[in-house]
């Protein structure tokens, strides 16, 4: 059981993709392989059930079966997606997660109007129904969920609720707003906020400048994160960023919207992280020409990493 989340957790917390054999049923055994996979390369925590895991593909069974799995696996802190339409489904997931050893879950405001107050009111309610004592993320992709917040509702939210100790930052342009966010904590009683960035990792030497704490995301190549974070902490910034932009060509080619995730699963199938890349209906599907594509990245990719 890894440790609970708080305001001052920083590192990798990879994302974490679902396997599923081709028939769409869930591949427990590659969940396996990739928690594995994931912990060599020396991420500092796992978030499971995310936008990336699939997970509003997934009945509540299945959500269940993944978190006692992921849990069973590693004592690495584990974060997980917990967002639902319902409040009612949210709270017994995330209290499922608590009982067995969860580091904290994370939650995105539900789509509807982009009104501060909207948002404001849901997580004053989604904090209470799950409890004080629960760590919560607060997951901020707007280009996904259609709503947009300003630095300073959450940081608002972070002072009125405790628990609500980390912001996983995915707006997107959205360097300005990490730098709003550390420069309220200069003022006198403003908590620190735990900040791990998304988007891939595209922005990522940028957004640690900015003051990030590090990333939670789901690139294939865990390593590249690890690598540049644990640089970029230990002063080596040119360091960082030189290692960093050796994989920027697959990394880019990653973010592709609607087909991120097929090339992200390749990816890690190819890699030896999951026996089969197949997305759940209904998902995306890569053509032999889109594999030849990507697999060539792939090997530049390693010629690069073999120069430094």
């Amino acid at each position: 059981m890894g440790a609970p989340i708080t305001r001052d957790t920083s590192g990798v917390f990879i994302i974490a993709a679902t396997p599923f054999a081709e028939d769409g049923s869930l591949d427990l055994v590659s969940l396996d392989r990739l928690v594995d996979f994931y912990v060599s390369h020396g991420v500092t925590g796992i978030t499971i059930l995310g936008m990336m895991g699939e997970a509003d593909k997934l009945s509540a069974e299945e959500r269940r079966l993944v978190i006692d799995r992921v849990l069973a696996r590693t004592d690495l802190p584990v974060v997980v997606g917990v967002s639902d339409a319902g409040l009612d489904s949210l709270a017994a997931l995330g209290r499922h997660a608590m009982e067995r050893g969860a580091a904290g879950v994370m939650v995105a405001p539900t789509r509807g109007p982009a009104r501060e107050d909207r948002v404001e009111g849901y997580f004053h309610a989604v904090a209470q129904r799950l409890g004080a004592d629960v760590p919560l993320v607060y997951q901020d992709f707007p280009l996904s969920t259609g709503v947009a917040v300003a630095p300073a509702l959450i940081r608002r939210l972070s002072q009125d609720l405790p628990q609500m100790v980390m912001l996983k930052h995915e707006d997107w342009p959205g360097l300005t707003k990490i730098s709003a966010l550390r420069d309220h904590e200069a003022t006198p009683g403003v908590a620190r906020l735990s900040i791990l960035c998304g988007n891939g990792g595209l922005y990522l030497p940028q957004e640690l400048a900015r003051g990030a704490d590090g990333a939670m995301t789901g690139f294939a190549y865990p390593e590249a994160l690890v690598q540049t974070v644990a640089l970029y902490r230990a002063g080596q910034v040119e360091a960082a960023e030189d290692l960093f932009d050796r994989y920027l060509p697959i990394l880019r080619h990653e973010q592709q919207p609607g087909w991120g995730l097929a090339l992200r699963k390749h990816v890690l199938m190819k890699r030896g992280a999951m026996a089969c890349a197949a997305t759940r209906a209904p998902g995306p599907k890569l053509t032999a020409r889109d594999i030849a594509e990507l697999e060539r990245l792939m090997r530049r990719t390693e010629i690069r990493l073999k120069e430094m």
